[in-house]
Parts: structure tokens; C-alpha cells; sequence
């Protein structure tokens, strides 16, 4: 049976823990709204009941806090990949799984699209994880290189193609406060919005790529 001291121990990490995902939670939507030059501590706190001391004790900086933000979205994307086992299928049936796979992710936590994206306008990169842009974009083009040596996919440059392909998942998410006039009233983060918008991205993105020749 475990000793009182123990269980104490583990209900204060499970606490711990517990009390910094909330406020990386709260991190990403105000991290989202103004990147990390007008993100506001002050704000992080208000929006999980905590101090803003207490962000300080688990996160020394507003940069930690920010890199912790982008870290754990890296992490989460890390072992997604490897349940993906894309060397098992081929090309254009990797490539609808990975366009899915993004869609999946950036609902789960569309602000990171933004984030992203305003890490490119005040920071030039300066924060951005590489190991992301090694996992998604290398990822990506490894798969177009194997569909062009194997025929399925048209001669193409793989760079740019994963950068339009990532861009054309991204832009739905990073613009959707502006895209919401388009379906006036509706969701477009619900489970039937994001669905369609991701078949149309890959019927798209599909034509696109593959040989005359070849199908899914």
C-alpha cells in the first residue's frame, strides 16, 4: 500500500501538471490573438484563476511561455507522425492521409495556425520550432519524391509543392473570423464544415499533383 508521503507527492505533480496545461491552454488563444509582442501575462492569468507569479514559477519568461506553447503542439505532431505509417501506403493514399492528418490537427488547435503565422511577421522564425518544419515539410517532401520516382505523381518541385499544400490547409484556419461571411451563422470549425473543407482541399491539391494517368 502506498505511503501517505507518496500519494501526497503524486496528487501534487498530478495538480502541477494539471495547472500548466491550463495556462498553456490560455497562453495559446492570447498568443493567438496578438503573437507574443502584445500578449499580456496579465491576461494568461485572468484566464485560468491563477497568479501571474504562478505563470513565472512554471515559465520564467513570456518567451519560455511562448516557446513552451509551440513545443507541446510539436510534440503532440511528433507522435501523430509516427502512428501514420506512410511507407505502408502509397503515394496519393499517403498524401490524403497527411492532408487529413493536418486537418485534424489545426481543428484540434486552430490557433496555432495564427500563432504561426504571427511568429513569421514579428519574429521572423525566430522562435519557430525547427524539428516542426522538419517533421511536416520533410515529411511532405519525401512523400512527393517517392510519388514522382514511382510515377504516381507529376514532375513537380517537392519544396514548393508541400509549402502550397500546408498553405492551402493553413489559410482556412488562420482566416476564418474572415471566411465566417461566407456561411453567415455557421460553425466553421464544426465536425461537418471541417470534413468538406478538407475533401475539397484534397480533390484540390490531388488534381494538382497526380500523373494524368493515376488515381487514388
Amino acid at each position: 500500500m502506498p505511503k501517505p508521503n507518496s500519494l501526497r507527492k503524486t496528487a501534487a505533480t498530478r495538480d502541477s501538471e494539471a495547472t500548466k496545461c491550463q495556462i498553456l491552454d490560455a497562453a495559446m488563444i492570447e498568443f493567438a490573438v496578438g503573437g507574443l509582442a502584445a500578449a499580456r501575462t496579465e491576461s494568461i492569468a485572468a484566464k485560468t484563476g491563477v497568479t501571474k507569479a504562478m505563470i513565472y514559477y512554471y515559465f520564467n519568461s513570456k518567451e519560455e511561455l511562448y516557446r513552451a506553447v509551440m513545443q507541446r503542439c510539436f510534440n503532440e505532431d511528433l507522435q501523430l507522425v509516427k502512428q501514420l505509417n506512410l511507407d505502408q501506403l502509397t503515394p496519393p493514399q499517403a498524401l490524403v492521409t497527411v492532408i487529413s492528418n493536418m486537418y485534424q490537427k489545426m481543428c484540434k488547435r486552430p490557433q496555432m495556425a495564427s500563432i504561426l503565422a504571427l511568429e513569421s511577421i514579428q519574429n521572423s522564425g525566430k522562435y519557430y520550432p525547427q524539428q516542426t518544419a522538419e517533421i511536416l515539410f520533410d515529411q511532405l517532401i519525401g512523400l512527393l519524391e517517392r510519388g514522382i520516382d514511382s510515377g504516381d505523381f507529376r514532375p513537380l518541385e517537392s519544396r514548393h509543392t508541400a509549402i502550397n499544400i500546408v498553405g492551402s490547409c493553413a489559410f482556412y484556419f488562420i482566416a476564418r473570423e474572415n471566411l465566417q461571411h461566407m456561411w453567415p451563422g455557421q460553425d466553421l470549425l464544426c465536425p461537418e464544415m471541417i470534413d468538406r473543407q478538407s475533401k475539397e482541399a484534397t480533390k484540390m491539391i490531388l488534381a494538382g499533383v497526380l500523373a494524368s494517368d493515376k488515381s487514388v
